[in-house]
């Protein structure tokens, strides 16, 4: 219970505790509570101890007055409601308008989607397993499952899924791929991809073996491996991995090259002068084209860093990126298994059996049941969070002749590869985030628990899942061809060029050196960090960079990505903005027609 005398000291004359005003009418708060959330001397619920309004007061959005939106336990009134919309409304447009600096579209008025305004009156939770329907019948997994063939076929994996499918007379094929649609986006892929190839290089049972065993109670791996660390992995990732992979790895406790290398290998890091290890392997080093560096993965390091680890008798869980956060780079992931599987093969981490134990109860009678699988001492999962989705269709322009060049390989047509992410919001476009996680059937290793309430089995890395983002991602799918979104990812692109070209114009224009970069068929242009209200105004993305070769120097950078609904027209919008003095408040000129330097 709170008493009505409790109060913030927190300064000034301004009311606090029960007589804050709070609500569109700025009323004192205790006004506001009903006799059923009172006692004698205090409340059921908890008084303000500060003004909202002012605690929360952002300069950035003055015209949504806080006010507003504030909600009293009375509700708001049927007018003071649509004055509160009215104000997100206008802010929101305002905002959609000019938005550039982040890989989602936002913009989604010709994707169609309200022909599914009728769901949103309909609860559709997909929990459980997607393959099994479970007892929760107001889900779409019938859907999602269409969903995910469709982007199994994209990805080059074996399709369809059998999960729940087999049966003596119907054996199901154990390199099918499995998968579910994702509800926080490829955040939650990335925490599940680390989860599942921890457990996988841990010895974790697989499900196959579960099944295999018919019953429960496993014991840990049983293996002939000698090292002692042949169940110890360690997460290796780039330096422009997304921070949801740091958040996954620290989560799953899964120690980085640094965590590992400085606590049980000190001083002998094999890629630096000093033999201290970093958190992450760098990306290739900078270059007069790519003054910062292009984003991808730097494989002769990546391959020293591997070959140490494995020959300590680790297990490498490797983390790729296709589209990076920042320059929306590529890594090559068919050259790094080409690079690295070698190596993992000549420590022995290629392939290996191992085997779990389970308590299975016949008959009356307990015995033990040992399983045996072949596995590999590495786990590939490839973030393509931006370019998974969008990518293989630029290859299939490429292939047509529409387009001049293609990325590198990425998916499940190679051997190697066991996990892959993508994010719906980024491409196709979605009101929310949402995305696909998606890995081998083989792979898939056995949940802790079988919440029985639910009917269906725990696999996937969230309890309920979003069953409206199946119907989202299923929509555009449904509307949108193979040579459509063929000719949207070569807009993209065409876009993006015109982009990079329109700001070295500008850097030629106005003197300056504006840190104009593109990685290789990335939709995301680097230019030097503008002013504070340019980037609130295009919702710019901006990064601080330490200056290669040179101690303690940094250069700021904002960025852009040219996602399908940006246009010329919006590029040319900002670019005429930051042609305005003041632009650039930090910036140091050259005068015009003068030789600037690219260089670092």
């Amino acid at each position: 219970m709170t008493t009505s005398d409790d109060r913030s000291h927190a300064g000034g004359n301004a009311p606090t505790g029960d007589t804050t005003p709070y609500g569109p009418g700025r009323l004192p708060w205790k006004d506001s509570i009903p006799a059923m959330a009172q006692t004698d001397g205090g409340y059921l619920v908890s008084p303000p101890q500060a003004d909202p309004v002012e605690v929360y007061r952002d300069a950035k959005v003055p015209e949504v007055q806080q006010r507003l939106l504030q909600v009293p336990p009375t509700a708001l009134s049927d007018r003071d409601r649509e004055t509160a919309l009215d104000a997100v409304r206008a802010y929101e447009q305002r905002e959609n308008d000019t938005f550039l600096g982040y890989q989602v579209e936002t913009r989604l008025q010709d994707n169609g989607y309200e022909d599914l305004k009728f769901f949103l009156n309909q609860h559709l939770n997909n929990v459980g397993d997607p393959f099994v329907a479970g007892n929760l019948g107001m889900n779409t997994k019938f859907v999602e499952r269409m969903v995910l063939d469709y982007y199994a076929s994209l990805w080059n994996a074996n399709w369809p899924c059998y999960f729940y499918q087999e049966s003596q007379e119907k054996p199901g094929n154990p390199d099918s791929y499995w998968g579910y649609v994702l509800t926080m986006g490829s955040t939650e892929g990335n925490l599940d991809a680390v989860l599942q190839g921890r457990d996988y290089l841990a010895g974790k049972p697989l499900y196959l073996s579960f099944e295999q065993a018919q019953h429960d109670d496993p014991s840990d791996a049983v293996t002939t491996e000698t090292s002692p660390n042949a169940f110890s992995p360690v997460a290796v990732f780039s330096s422009e991995s997304h921070y949801s992979v740091v958040k996954a790895v620290h989560a799953m406790a899964v120690p980085t090259i640094a965590e590992i290398g400085n606590d049980k290998y000190p001083g002998q890091c094999p890629i630096t002068a000093d033999g201290h290890w970093p958190k992450s392997v760098p990306t290739n080093p900078p270059t007069e084209d790519y003054p910062i560096g292009n984003g991808e993965i730097d494989i002769d390091k990546l391959e020293k860093v591997v070959d140490f680890l494995a020959g300590k008798g680790h297990p490498i869980l490797l983390v790729l990126n296709y589209g990076t956060t920042f320059k929306g780079a590529y890594d090559h992931v068919e050259e790094v298994g080409r690079r690295i599987l070698p190596i993992l093969r000549q420590h022995g981490l290629d392939s290996r059996v191992v085997c779990n134990d389970f308590t299975v109860h016949e008959n009356g009678k307990t015995h033990q049941r040992r399983v045996c699988h072949w596995r590999t001492g590495y786990w590939i999962h490839v973030d393509a969070a931006l370019g998974g989705s969008y990518m293989p269709f630029l290859e299939m322009a490429h292939n047509a002749g529409d387009f001049h060049s293609k990325g590198p390989a990425f998916d499940f047509r190679l051997p190697f590869v066991q996990s892959v992410v993508m994010s719906g919001h980024k491409w196709p476009g979605a009101p929310w985030p949402t995305g696909i996680y998606m890995t081998k059937r083989k792979l898939l290793i056995h949940p802790p628990d079988h919440p029985e309430y639910i009917g269906s089995p725990d696999t996937t890395y969230a309890g309920s899942r979003n069953g409206f983002s199946a119907l989202i991602m299923w929509y555009f799918t449904a509307t949108q061809s193979y040579a459509e979104q063929a000719r949207k990812a070569v807009r993209c692109q065409e876009v993006a060029e015109y982009a990079e070209k329109r700001f070295r114009q500008l850097e030629h224009e106005l003197g300056m050196n504006l840190y104009v970069q593109r990685s290789p068929l990335s939709v995301c242009v680097l230019f030097r960090e503008p002013d504070p209200q340019i980037v609130f105004d295009y919702s710019l993305s901006t990064k601080t960079v330490p200056v290669p070769g040179k101690s303690g120097e940094f250069r700021k950078y904002g960025h852009f990505f040219t996602m399908n609904d940006v246009n010329e027209t919006l590029v040319d919008s900002l670019v005429e903005r930051l042609r305005q003095p003041g632009a650039f408040p930090s910036a140091e000129t050259v005068g015009p027609g003068e030789a600037y330097d690219h260089s670092f």
